[in-house]
Parts: structure tokens; sequence; C-alpha cells
């Protein structure tokens, strides 16, 4: 029997400060948008360029992580699934949301770095809240 994969790996910038909220029930949940770019040559030869938004979440945890250690400009890899919402306007017009739940990230921002929030630690949304699995550095990296 095949297996169904939903994966997302992303490295990026944030877009604006993450916005830390809790449900009725006392659960964290934190949203941000993500910038990823790509650069091309066009026909001409000259350089091209895109950037990408993508909407993201965490819970609980990594929510709390994320809203203590990143901000806007913050350079970041986060690892995740997609997850669809859909509501109906007042209209009866359908509308839909994917985002990015995050269950990993590493803070790519060197320390003092004033760009963003990072130190370069792991987290992970099985992990205990607060203790970096490790020390990643870009070098570690595999791409």
């Amino acid at each position: 029997m095949a297996k169904d994969l939903n994966k997302v790996m992303l490295i990026g910038r944030l877009g604006q400060d993450p916005e830390l909220k809790y449900t009725q029930s006392g659960v964290a949940v934190v949203s941000f948008s993500m910038a990823t770019g790509s650069k091309w040559k066009d026909q001409e030869g000259n350089w091209q360029e895109k950037t990408e938004w993508h909407n993201c979440k965490a819970w609980r945890n990594m929510a709390e992580i994320i809203s203590n250690y990143l901000k806007k400009g913050s350079k970041v890899y986060v690892e995740g699934r997609l997850e669809t919402s859909n509501w109906e306007d007042e209209n009866k017009k359908k509308h839909y949301k994917t985002e990015i739940v995050v269950d990993e990230m590493i803070m790519l921002d060197s320390k003092g770095d004033n760009t963003g929030g990072g130190n370069g630690g792991n987290y992970s949304s099985t992990k205990p809240a607060g203790k970096p699995a490790s020390t990643t550095t870009d070098d570690d990296l595999p791409f």
C-alpha cells in the first residue's frame, strides 16, 4: 500500500513579526508570513527575481518559541505540512486558505545579527520548549 506524503521545507525570511494568540482553552497559536525568492536569467540574459509569500502557523510550545525568538526579517528554516481551511462569507462565496503548519524550525541568523532574532537554535514541536536540539551553522546544512 502506498503512503501519502504532505511535507514542506522552506528557507526564507519573515515578512512580519509573528502574531501570537491563544485559543479559548489556552493553547498558543502563532501566525506569520514568510518570503522565499528565486532568481533566473530570461531569454535576453537579464536577471529576473520573484518573491513567493507563504502563510505559516505553529501551535503550543513551537508557537511560543517562534513568538519569542523571531521577528520581521529573521532568516529561518521551517518544516511542516500544508493545511487548507475553507469557509463561506455572508454572500455564500467560498474562500480557501492554505497554510504551512510548522513542526520543525531552525533559526539561521547568527548571534548579534540585527536583521533577525535568531540564535541558530533548532526547535521541534516534539522536543521540550525552549531547549534547542542542537546548534547548527550554515556550513552544517546540506543545501
